[in-house]
């Protein structure tokens, strides 16, 4: 990092310019977060989900979803760190909640049909109650956890390795697997929340919101994992 962005990280801005910073950073989350749940909300509503689960599901069609959400999502990161364009940051974002929405939609589809019990409420209320600690956690000691980028990097080459496997291969990942992964989405919390009060600048709130956001899915989506597996049992 250079000394200039390093000089106007929110780390060393002035008190009133870091708090309107991270303001703006969970507005955006809290935004991203409800178009989420209306624009899934109502794709799960129209006739056409059944057909676009199916298509998702068959054969090696998630493995191509996976495919193209990977590179959706690296345009969409960079996008949302456009120096030059806050328009261009703000589709990055929309970009990356409408992938989202697409992926999420085979596992929210049979938690909604097929499930029993509330299950996507509840898997919703521990994702929450999860980013609240994680949140509380860094806020409160201030620490840095830069440090588990490594760690969170080879984890996520070796958890999508698992996956890919999965898919070519018709093996479940299992209980274990969602578990493990809780684990390291609660690690990718620590990470970009300790980012927000340590490295981001104070005028690249979106792309901290999106990161945020990413985080918060990949937690829900494994909770939701866990809860639906345990609700037939």
């Amino acid at each position: 990092m250079n000394q200039v962005a390093y000089s106007q990280s929110a780390m060393y801005a002035d008190e009133s310019a870091r708090a309107a910073f991270i303001r703006r950073t969970y507005l955006h989350l809290a935004g991203a977060v409800l178009a989420f749940v209306v624009l899934t909300g109502i794709i799960l509503q129209t006739p056409i989900a059944p057909a676009m689960v199916g298509l998702m599901t068959g054969g090696y069609g998630w493995l191509v979803v996976m495919g193209l959400f990977l590179g959706v999502s690296f345009l969409a990161d960079r996008w949302a760190r456009s120096e030059t364009s806050p328009q261009m940051q703000y589709v990055g974002l929309g970009l990356f909640v409408v992938a989202e929405s697409i992926v999420f939609l085979p596992l929210l589809f049979i938690a909604s049909h097929y499930a029993s019990g509330n299950v996507i409420p509840t898997a919703a209320a521990i994702t929450g109650f999860l980013f609240l600690g994680l949140t509380a956690v860094v806020f409160f000691t201030r620490k840095d956890f830069s440090w588990i980028r490594s760690i969170l990097t080879i984890g996520g080459f070796i958890a999508m390795g698992f996956i890919v496997a999965s898919i070519i291969f018709g093996f479940s990942l299992g209980l274990l697997f969602s578990v493990v992964m809780v684990a390291y989405a609660a690690g990718a919390i620590l990470y970009d929340t300790s980012n927000i009060l340590h490295h981001y600048r104070t005028d690249q709130h979106v792309a901290a919101s999106l990161a945020l956001f990413a985080s918060v899915a990949l937690l829900f989506w494994y909770v939701l994992r866990i809860v639906m597996g345990s609700s037939d049992d």
